[in-house]
């Protein structure tokens, strides 16, 4: 592990980013992949409006992965930075108290959904056609709750570890899974939505089965042990602070997605709803490269600025700015130039539903090459420990803009309104982005200057 970890300080920063970017590329890209097959079997398979039921239960699904992401994140920051700064005897203590807390967390979330199931997908602003395709997927999903919340929450511990091809692996093991596994549910056994939801699970639960082996592996000298896992106050509250900035962007996410439900049905109806669900399915594939440029610049960055090399976390910065802004310019060309064909492989329909996506697809990604310095940014900000920031700048496009301009821009240009209100808060958003971090680079490169040689 030692070797593993202390080329973050010594290797040449490209060849490290793309070391660890890429197999978090390859990992997100085909884990998107699996979240969009269940779209494309249900949407071929069942009817829009399953497509609508996905969409309708999405913000109780990213609910969990915000808790997954307080603590996988924010344990996986602190793992990085006392690497860093040596202190190796914290490591194992960092991996029990966050089992532990992945355990617990994710369990309030999911106890709460089961509980008022029918309540919280009414408020979600399920329609009467909609309702039981919404139910039915919900209910199977939260059976495999805790496996979907844990799987991804440990991973990010192997690839701090040193080991990111392995924790692609991870991901892959599960998309290709799932993949295997939809149409064999959904088409074979004949069991619809439900199908597209027994295969996820089963998908999640191999993928957790996977890390919990890699942490009882020749692969790996740290161990998840039971006396590591008694909650200690002062580690618990680091944990949550440094995770909190992920955790309130999903949590602010899966708030929009009940807003952005609500406007879209009240506008456009169940139409609007399912074209929303296949053109965020389209985006997801865009943000994950821009994900896993995150997950492979956090420990180098972290582990650099633990060590006090302020230099080579500003020079891994500066190449994951320029990197993600590639890959969103890249995402907006594609959609821009070739928007029927990715709205058309989700659903036969030619009509209303195609024409509302590909309107809805054109305007959602008119900012998005301006979208990857603020995405890297705000994941700065968490990998360095500096919580507040990451949270004003990840909260920013959701909370402070998104919403106000979903509720503003419909009252004056109808369906219309609830698209264009993604562009401008992705500018605004940059924008405060770029504010605050023109005075980070102030300090950043004052340090870089008093730094030895």
């Amino acid at each position: 592990m030692v070797e593993q970890t202390d080329r973050l300080g010594s290797g040449r920063i490209g060849k490290l980013l793309f070391e660890f970017s890429m197999p978090a590329i390859i990992g997100m890209l085909v884990n998107a992949i699996y979240n969009i097959v269940d779209r494309i079997y249900v949407g071929q398979g069942v009817n829009p409006l399953g497509i609508a039921g996905i969409t309708i239960v999405m913000p109780a699904m990213l609910a969990l992965q915000a808790a997954s992401m307080l603590i996988g994140v924010g344990a996986n920051s602190l793992f990085s930075i006392r690497l860093g700064e040596g202190r190796r005897d914290q490591v194992e203590k960092i991996m029990g108290h966050a089992f532990a807390l992945l355990f617990l967390v994710p369990g309030v979330v999911i106890a709460f959904l089961f509980i008022f199931m029918d309540d919280v997908i009414r408020l979600l602003g399920a329609s009467e056609a909609v309702f039981p395709f919404a139910k039915t997927y919900l209910r199977i999903i939260l059976y495999g709750g805790f496996f979907s919340a844990m799987g991804p929450g440990i991973n990010h511990f192997i690839r701090s570890d040193g080991h990111p091809r392995t924790s692609m692996l991870t991901q892959i093991i599960g998309a290709l899974l799932n993949i295997i596994l939809d149409p064999i549910f959904i088409f074979g056994f004949g069991w619809g939505i439900a199908g597209a939801a027994w295969a996820t699970i089963i998908s999640q639960f191999v993928s957790f089965v996977w890390v919990i082996y890699y942490f009882n592996s020749k692969y790996t000298a740290l161990r998840f042990r039971l006396t590591e896992m008694r909650l200690g106050l002062k580690l618990t509250v680091d944990i949550i602070a440094i995770g909190f900035a992920p955790f309130a962007m999903q949590l602010a996410m899966s708030l929009v997605n009940i807003l952005l439900n609500q406007r879209l049905s009240a506008y456009g109806g169940d139409a609007a709803v399912a074209a929303m669900g296949i053109v965020y399915s389209i985006l997801i594939v865009i943000f994950m490269p821009l994900q896993g440029l995150n997950q492979g610049a956090q420990p180098i960055m972290g582990y650099n600025f633990g060590a006090k090399k302020f230099s080579r976390v500003r020079k891994t910065y500066k190449w994951a700015v320029v990197s993600g802004t590639i890959f969103a310019s890249a995402g907006f060309i594609i959609a821009e130039l070739f928007p029927a064909f990715f709205i058309g492989i989700f659903s036969k329909d030619t009509g209303e539903l195609l024409n509302l996506g590909v309107r809805c697809l054109r305007i959602s990604v008119l900012l998005f090459p301006a979208i990857g310095f603020q995405i890297i940014t705000a994941n700065y900000f968490q990998a360095v420990g500096k919580p507040g920031q990451g949270t004003l700048l990840s909260l920013s496009r959701q909370i402070l803009f998104y919403i106000p301009l979903l509720f503003l821009f419909p009252a004056f240009w109808g369906i219309n309104g609830v698209f264009f209100a993604m562009p401008i808060a992705d500018m605004l958003s940059t924008l405060l982005s770029a504010l605050v971090m023109s005075v980070e680079l102030k300090r950043l490169n004052d340090l870089v200057r008093r730094e030895r040689p």
